[in-house]
Order: C-alpha cells, then structure tokens, then sequence
C-alpha cells in the first residue's frame, strides 16, 4: 500500500512524490541537537545476557559481529565459546584468528535477538561490533550523519540514539608533544 503526500517544489526542499508504508527515513529533525558537520561513528549500548553493554560499534562495512574475549570472560560465558578458527581481514588487510564463535541474546530496545559473534583476542576500542548480520537481521537502517538506527517492530518504529560522548573518546586522536631530551651527563671540565 502507498501513502501519497503532495509536495510543493521550492529550491530549498528535497521532493517526494510519495513515501511506500512502513518506510524508515531520517529527516532534519533527526538531527537536532547534533553540531554539524561531523565524523563521528555510530556507538551504542545494548543489553547482552541482560548485562548493559557500552561501546558497541555499529559497522554497515563489516561482514560480521565481532566480540572482544574479555568481554565474554566478564560475562562468565567462555565455557559457551565454540572453537572455530576464521581470519578477519580489516580494511588495510591486516589479519586477526578469531578464538572462537558464540551465540548470546542481544536485547536492543525490548527487541531480545539471538546473535551469533565471533571471538577475538586483540585490542579494539569498543567491546563490541555488529556488522551487517545483526543490522539486516534487526532490518535496521543506521545513520551516523543523524546518530541514530531505526528499525521496525509490531508497535512500530523504534530508534536508537548514538552515544556521542563514548565515540569521541573511542575515536580520539591524541595529541603527541615531542619532548626534547635532556642530557644529564656532565661534558668535560
């Protein structure tokens, strides 16, 4: 079923001649209070295990749902690890073995999924990335320009907001001062 919306054409408005039902969209008002322009990622938290999980990166580049293992030796759920060695490739090709494979349920806004992730043991900056399984299963449509993902449910849409403070201090760039060596040895007298 379509729903049609009359729209005037002005030179400073986007034109939709007509909007398919139940379609997910951002508009400007999305984007209030947000100080653009911006490069920020998209960071949320989830409940994981009903445990609430900060610093999940929201990634629509990455081919899976990754988990660090310490986040899971916290939950006490390393016993649930399913050995299975993959190489995950980042975007400069260097290779990372996943530990292991594990399922946990992800409560997203009352929306409780099951999710499969793969176990790494290297560093990352958040505990969590759900890749393009978890948003095509969840049938979310993230934006980082807007910082929010919508998804649909029974009751409706539903959105979640990006923590902005946690991506800033995920995706900081420090600031390195060179400090100048002093030499402490005496020179001859």
């Amino acid at each position: 079923m379509l729903k049609r919306t009359k729209v005037s054409i002005t030179k400073e408005k986007r034109i939709r001649d007509y909007i398919p039902e139940g379609t997910l969209s951002f508009d400007d008002e999305d984007a209030e209070g947000i100080v653009q322009p911006h490069n920020d990622a998209l960071v949320i938290s989830v409940l994981v295990n009903n445990i609430r999980l900060k610093r999940v990166l929201i990634d629509p580049g990455s081919a899976t749902n990754i988990i660090r293992s310490r986040i899971v030796e916290q939950l006490g759920l390393q016993d649930q690890i399913v050995p299975a060695v993959r190489v995950l490739n980042g975007f400069n090709m260097a290779c990372e073995t996943t530990k292991g494979e594990i399922t946990l349920v992800v409560n997203t806004v009352g929306t409780i999924q099951e999710t499969k992730f793969y176990v790494i043991e290297g560093g990352m900056r958040y505990n969590a990335l759900f890749g393009r399984p978890w948003i095509h299963n969840m049938r979310e449509v993230p934006s980082t320009l807007h910082q929010a993902l919508k998804f649909p449910t029974p009751d409706g849409v539903k959105t979640i907001y990006g923590e902005r403070l946690a991506a800033k201090e995920m995706f900081a760039v420090d600031e390195v001062i060179p400090v100048s060596t002093v030499s402490t040895s005496k020179g001859p007298n």
